[in-house]
């Protein structure tokens, strides 16, 4: 199901992969729908499964992490909230607690990909951070870098920010705090990862104060939307490892001859099927 279907809650946003409801007060139902984008676009196609294997992913890594840092989990199931309008949803729902968004986005980039591996070649540095000569494409850096970007409203794109930029967002202190939680986070999961056969090549983390005024992770955790995942057995530095991601999307997309600008065209079903089958695998080897 491409669409969440929960008629007598009021909207509050519908993002490119995400429907928001309003619960209550005090919280939030977030639906992760089938969607799939690619350069700020959302496909005609949907991933089937996509929605489940992000929530369950994210779920886990909520949990996983909260002896770190608290999150925006409610501790309510969907059931007790909405009773038989979220069978459509079971299984692609969070309960969760409202909150003040931090208006940066915490990236943190374990190895040299990406816009990031584009910037090095032209600068030597990665955001502004000078880096060693001669390091490969997809090589793992010296130390993981915490690159933060601003949130992009509808029809643009993210910047990426220094951190004195962020710091003057979010205030020092804050920006600081952020800063050692994510590069913590990251670690940990990457650790925990690797063991499993998967190598997080950078992450996207999200922030938001409670209403106590404490730092909570938000949105979705270390998923292949918000994460690069390479599997490790094919992994050579010098070369663009295959991911768990919708990479595989993008690269049919820039076959295709498309401008990058809506409408855009429809998928195979060779494409669609790959795609839900590396998420799937991703959630496979994370959660035993």
């Amino acid at each position: 199901m491409s669409r969440s279907a929960l008629d007598d809650l009021p909207l509050v946003c519908r993002g490119k992969v995400r429907d928001v409801y309003r619960l209550d007060e005090a919280r939030l139902l977030i639906v992760t729908t089938d969607r799939i984008s690619a350069f700020d676009v959302v496909l005609p196609d949907p991933i089937p499964g996509k929605g489940e294997v992000l929530t369950e992913l994210s779920r886990f890594w909520f949990d996983k992490t909260e002896e770190i840092v608290g999150n925006h989990l409610a501790g309510r199931s969907l059931e007790d909230v909405v009773g038989d309008a979220g069978r459509a949803v079971a299984g692609r729902s969070l309960v969760v607690r409202r909150c003040r968004p931090l208006p940066i986005e915490a990236i943190v980039r374990g190895y040299l990909a990406g816009s990031g591996w584009q910037e090095y070649r032209r600068t030597g540095a990665v955001c502004g951070i000078a880096l060693p000569p001669g390091l490969q494409q997809a090589q793992q850096l010296p130390e993981p870098l915490f690159t933060p970007s601003t949130k992009a409203g509808e029809g643009q794109h993210d910047e990426n920010i220094d951190f004195d930029r962020a710091a003057e967002l979010v205030g020092k202190e804050r920006a600081r705090q952020v800063r050692e939680l994510s590069l913590r986070l990251y670690r940990e999961a990457a650790a925990y990862a690797l063991e499993r056969g998967i190598i997080i090549a950078d992450t996207k983390l999200e922030f938001g104060l409670d209403d106590g005024d404490e730092l909570i992770l938000i949105d979705e955790l270390f998923t292949p939307d918000s994460s690069r995942f390479w599997p490790l057995d094919e992994y050579r530095p010098g070369t663009s490892p295959p991911s768990f991601d919708k990479q595989f999307v993008r690269d049919y997309l820039e076959s295709s001859g498309w401008n990058r600008s809506p409408p855009a065209p429809s998928l195979p079903a060779s494409v669609i099927e790959g795609t839900a089958a590396r998420y799937r695998e991703a959630r496979n080897k994370l959660i035993d």
